[in-house]
């Protein structure tokens, strides 16, 4: 447990895009500081540490691991490598929050789970969107039961994506294609919204890499709600998620996955409009509760928990299935 008077110093393993924004919303958690930054590459690494001041910048992930300066670490790498760095960073006895999706395959993500609860270790995967206020402000709506009960959840996320073989979204050794990338922020609020589905089916058009370029999936669930969910790096899509009630819907602005609004429209004609509070890029949020977590000694977080992430792999590797999505380094 770390000391209540004392900042918690965060390390970042991988110095890529999504790192950046994670490192600039650090400084909205008013307890937080960014100490060590990690690249197997010094200057990427030292690069990257000048935009922080504060931040020591390191070309192993070893040598950060063993510094003493971190009390936790973000491992920011790609997807593939996401099991091999969460154990290093957990042998090396430091707490840690991995980036979605959180492994390869359910395989990968018990043994990291197995991993942390042998070394007593918080290990949480960095699904964000579950700690944002507009999360938050659904899941209260809903509860209330304005909407009546759900019949049917659409979501979808798609962007053009220029097409280089050599690129992370497209090259299966970087476990590229839309569902592992984007296709998992529909399947994820499909699961938070509705629980493990009765039925899932899936289909997808595949880019020349072997990679998905396109994947929709339709799910039942026991309640007899149901959901479409669509993912694809080949169009701008609306990426919004509607949620569909007996009483009527909640409908999630685009891009929904970090919204700043929804709109509620209920079977009377009623409208009613929500502004949702997004400091920065939205990670702060799930920055928050880790630290909390840490605080109070715990070792996974109840939002984000190890069965939920673990349920959550298992969807996506039967959706791979389903489409005839393998990598190559599984």
């Amino acid at each position: 447990m770390i000391n209540p008077g004392n900042s918690i110093r965060w390390g970042i393993l991988a110095c890529g895009k999504i790192a950046r924004k994670f490192a600039d919303d650090l400084a909205f958690v008013s307890d937080a500081q960014l100490t060590a930054v990690s690249s197997r590459d010094i200057h990427r690494a030292e690069e990257f540490a000048s935009h922080y001041p504060g931040s020591k910048a390191f070309g192993s992930y070893e040598e950060m691991l063993s510094s003493g300066l971190i009390d936790v670490v973000y491992v920011a790498s790609p997807h593939g490598l996401h099991h091999a760095h969460t154990l290093l960073c957990l042998e090396a006895g430091i707490p840690v929050l991995c980036e979605k999706a959180f492994a390869v395959n359910g395989r990968q993500v018990s043994e990291m789970i197995q991993k942390a609860k042998e070394k007593n270790l918080f290990l949480m995967e960095a699904l964000w969107t579950r700690f944002h206020p507009s999360v938050a402000k659904v899941l209260d709506i809903i509860e209330s039961g304005k909407i009546g009960q759900i019949r049917h959840v659409a979501a979808d996320f798609g962007f053009k994506a220029e097409y280089d073989v050599e690129s992370r979204l497209f090259n299966p050794v970087l476990t590229g294609g839309s569902l592992m990338d984007i296709g998992i922020y529909p399947l994820f609020i499909s699961k938070l919204l509705l629980g493990q589905p009765k039925t899932l089916l899936a289909t997808g058009t595949m880019a020349p890499t072997g990679v998905d370029m396109n994947c929709a999936i339709a799910t039942s669930y026991e309640s007899g709600a149901t959901a479409t969910l669509f993912s694809t790096l080949a169009a701008q899509t609306d990426t919004t998620c509607t949620i569909y009630g007996s009483q009527g819907k909640i409908m999630m602005h685009s891009r929904f996955h970090e919204t700043f609004g929804i709109t509620v429209t209920l079977e009377s004609g009623e409208v009613e409009e929500f502004e949702c509070e997004r400091k920065g890029w939205g990670y702060s949020y799930e920055a928050e509760a880790v630290q909390a977590d840490l605080r109070a000694g715990r070792l996974e977080n109840k939002w984000m928990t190890h069965q939920f992430s673990q349920e959550l792999m298992g969807l996506l590797d039967e959706i791979r299935k389903q489409i005839g999505l393998v990598y190559p380094n599984e």
